[in-house]
């Protein structure tokens, strides 16, 4: 139970953070505010919203429990997690929380949310690439490297 305790809050800390306080400063800061009416972007933004918080939760109770731990660096999975969301591409959850970011970015039609989502993009490629990868070579070796070779790190497959 402690587990799934830790694991929502760094989740919620994590999503307030990148996925609502930024943003909403970004649209204040623009000057962009709520649309008069719903129309195409509004409800596509809607979609991609949706499906990037259920990717997203969806890997949250992953981590939690099948993999025994958090998604938070310093506090990560006992095991390797490779069920769930995790059978169709590496990263899973960068990949809904980027659908959330371009979700708000189509919603509000803003330019500004939608190149925080670019940045946000390129610097969690960098993350990956840099950190993640490595550790997790380092931690869990071959079953790490036969499941790189069947999984692709952003193109989910199918």
């Amino acid at each position: 139970m402690f587990i799934l305790v830790r694991t929502v809050t760094y989740a919620a800390l994590f999503i307030g953070l990148v996925l609502l306080y930024i943003p909403a400063r970004l649209l204040s800061w623009s000057g962009i505010v709520r649309p008069a009416a719903i129309e195409v972007p509004q409800v596509v933004g809607i979609v991609f919203g949706v499906v990037g918080a259920t990717i997203a939760l969806w890997c949250i109770f992953t981590f939690a429990f099948i993999g025994r731990g958090t998604p938070a660096p310093f506090d990560p999975p006992r095991r390797l997690v490779i069920q769930g969301p995790y059978r169709f591409a590496r990263n899973p959850m960068y990949i809904g929380a980027i659908l959330a970011l371009a979700s708000a970015a189509l919603f509000y039609e803003s330019m500004s949310l939608l190149v925080f989502c670019g940045l946000f993009l390129i610097a969690t490629h960098f993350f990956v690439v840099w950190y993640e990868e490595p550790t997790l070579r380092r931690i869990f070796g071959s079953e790490y490297e036969a499941y790189c070779r069947q999984v692709r790190r952003w193109w989910p497959s199918v």
